[in-house]
């Protein structure tokens, strides 16, 4: 699927499951639709799961904007407190459209327990109280941490007591969310680096492949000065940071974090926020942007060396791998609310960056980086610190071990059904005509009191201006049924089928084919049936 047929998905008001490998451009149909929201008056929110990709979208980590905060259980009580708190229920009770990103990162109960947060403050039995989700992320990429005591005690909201990824939450199942798997690449421009990514995201790594990693490998005495290292453990970088700092004779300059607004809020920002609260810099330290400044031409991850420090006003001037000199300036990270700023911090939008860990790193763009993936122990890890450089030439690799180069297993399952629903998502909307898909956009716009804007997509051809409850509304209703048939409850009937199936030779891919059902669902009920092990 394109860019802009994902973002015409998106303005019919499906719930959507946008996804992509890295560099698909999956950030930029989010901003563009932000940006649609705001232009039709839309009261919309943008959360992440973790705080570093909520100051990469200058939102709000999901946990803050619920309530939820650090709780791992939801009981009656606790939906209560944070259903009667004024300033939850006010932000909960006007946001139209809500979008979660690095949704990969994001637990499945913890899913269930926003969705039991908005509907009970909208009053709601739809999920999400009726809210329009968009769920955003690469489930390729770095997993959600496995806490199987917690699975086991949150019986309320799932079905499933082993459910780890937010996709097998009862809640997902109810959105029917359109999978919009975006197919563009505008990271890299290296073929056969792009051929090797995709072959670790098939789990069909060659040795033809394992060639080409082997020739990225260097000695710490031969790979280029001043770029970047990804490390899997914070230690590492903090050592190498601080090694490389104190190894240069100049004068640090300090530059303290300012912040202003909701102390909750500010130490959310703070968490997140790339750049740390005290900043000491040299000339000649290795730095790292931790911002996107379109109108400096530079974007977080951007590489470059600290040059100097301005005579007035004690900036520091940067020269970028691409020989740019940029003078960096304090900016800010906010949360917004209603158009209005509920806090923000300010800093030099910098870190020093001799290394730093393969989670921060992630949705960043690198030229080059110097990586150890020896100690890899998560899956994803090594696909998100070698999907971050463009080419494979910029690749530097110090020690890798097999973990590296491995997907999850029901990742790469789930993927097939993702995909397939994309497909089918593509054919069913692209039967629709121009005028049919613009009243969708047009009805779903006046549904939630936004306004109706002629822009240059309308402009193409007249909609009548008379809110039209039938073709497009039942269209999209039709489209959502389709996807519902993966996730309805298990019928006896189905159940003895199954079994039928399952005993005479059938592959769980085959039966999924054939009832449309998920894998890991198919596996789970064989699970509970004694008929395969856990």
């Amino acid at each position: 699927m394109t860019q802009d047929e994902a973002f015409l998905i998106l303005k019919t008001g499906a719930n959507v499951f946008l996804t992509g490998e890295p560099g698909a451009g999956k950030t930029f149909i989010i901003n563009r639709y932000v940006e649609y929201l705001r232009e039709h008056e839309i009261e919309h929110t943008i959360t992440a799961s973790t705080g570093i990709a909520a100051t990469h979208i200058g939102g709000m980590t999901i946990h803050s904007w619920s309530g939820i905060g650090i709780k791992e259980v939801l009981n009656k009580y606790d939906l209560d407190k944070i259903a009667t708190s004024e300033y939850i229920n006010r932000r909960v009770q006007k946001t139209k459209v809500l979008i979660i990103d690095e949704i990969s990162m994001l637990r499945a109960e913890t899913l269930s327990m926003v969705d039991a947060v908005c509907r009970e403050i909208k009053g709601n039995s739809e999920p999400f109280g009726g809210i329009q989700v968009v769920l955003v992320g690469d489930f390729f990429q770095l997993p959600p941490i496995d806490k199987k005591f917690v699975e086991q005690k949150q019986k309320r909201f799932l079905e499933e007591a082993n459910a780890r990824f937010a996709y097998e939450s009862p809640v997902w199942k109810l959105l029917r969310p359109v999978v919009c798997y975006i197919t563009e690449q505008h990271r890299q421009d290296d073929a056969e680096f792009l051929a090797l990514l995709l072959a670790i995201r098939r789990a069909n790594v060659s040795d033809a492949h394992k060639k080409q990693i082997k020739s990225r490998f260097t000695k710490r005495e031969n790979f280029p000065e001043n770029i970047t290292k990804l490390f899997s453990h914070n230690l590492d970088v903090d050592r190498v940071n601080d090694e490389m700092l104190g190894k240069i004779d100049e004068q640090g300059v300090k530059f303290n974090m300012d912040s202003a607004g909701s102390h909750s809020l500010v130490t959310s920002l703070k968490k997140g926020c790339l750049s740390p609260e005290i900043l000491i810099l040299k000339k000649g330290a290795v730095v790292m942007c931790t911002k996107n400044n379109p109108k400096e031409h530079y974007v977080n991850g951007t590489l470059g060396t600290v040059i100097d420090f301005d005579s007035y006003s004690n900036n520091p001037i940067i020269k970028t791998r691409s020989g740019r000199n940029i003078m960096i300036t304090p900016m800010d990270w906010s949360v917004e609310e209603n158009g209005k700023i509920k806090a923000k911090i300010t800093q030099v939008p910098l870190r020093l960056a001799w290394a730093i860990t393969v989670h921060k790193s992630q949705g960043m763009s690198m030229d080059a980086a110097v990586m150890d993936l020896s100690s890899v122990f998560e899956y994803g890890q090594g696909y998100v610190a070698l999907s971050r450089v463009r080419r494979l030439d910029g690749l530097y690799l110090l020690g890798i071990n097999d973990k590296a180069l491995e997907v999850h297993p029901q990742i790469l399952e789930q993927d097939i059904i993702f995909t397939r629903e994309s497909e089918e998502a593509s054919k069913t909307f692209g039967s629709l005509s121009a005028d049919e898909i613009k009243r969708m956009h047009k009805n779903f716009v006046l549904a939630l009191g936004g306004k109706w804007k002629e822009g240059k997509e309308a402009k193409e051809k007249n909609v009548n201006s008379k809110q039209d409850s039938g073709s497009g509304a039942s269209r999209l209703d039709q489209i959502r049924v389709k996807h519902a048939n993966a996730y309805r409850k298990w019928t006896p009937e189905e159940e003895k089928e199954l079994t039928a199936q399952f005993q005479s030779g059938k592959s769980i891919k085959n039966i999924s084919a054939s009832s449309g059902r998920q894998v890991g669902g198919i596996r789970s009920r064989l699970v509970k049936l004694g008929l395969i092990k856990d």
